[in-house]
């Protein structure tokens, strides 16, 4: 039974796709059937700009063991570049959106 249960993160950055680079805006998190991935289920992930439209987009479709290694060394990263750059506890883009649920 799919939930279509959809998490919205409000972001601010760039992803490379088929035709480039392009500034992405949101992501679209659920977990569900996969659409090639070879998973039942899996963490879908779609980075796009809903402020052109959303039409291109990013795809990522991982497993949950994938995902949950992916949210740490994502964090582990994060926690060591501040760290490197002076940046420990402060954020280095205040201007940048907050997550939306």
């Amino acid at each position: 039974m799919c939930s279509y249960i959809v998490k919205k993160a409000a972001l601010a950055g760039s992803a490379k796709g088929p035709k480039g680079w392009m500034t992405i805006d949101t992501a679209n998190i659920y977990y569900d059937h996969p659409y090639h991935a070879p998973f039942d289920h899996a963490l879908n992930i779609d980075f796009i700009n809903e402020a052109n439209g959303g039409r291109e987009r990013v795809a990522l479709e991982l497993s949950a063991s994938a995902a949950r290694e992916l949210v740490r060394q994502i964090l582990a990263a994060l926690e060591t570049g501040e760290k490197e750059h002076g940046l420990a506890g402060v954020s280095a883009d205040d201007n940048a959106p907050a997550y939306l649920t």
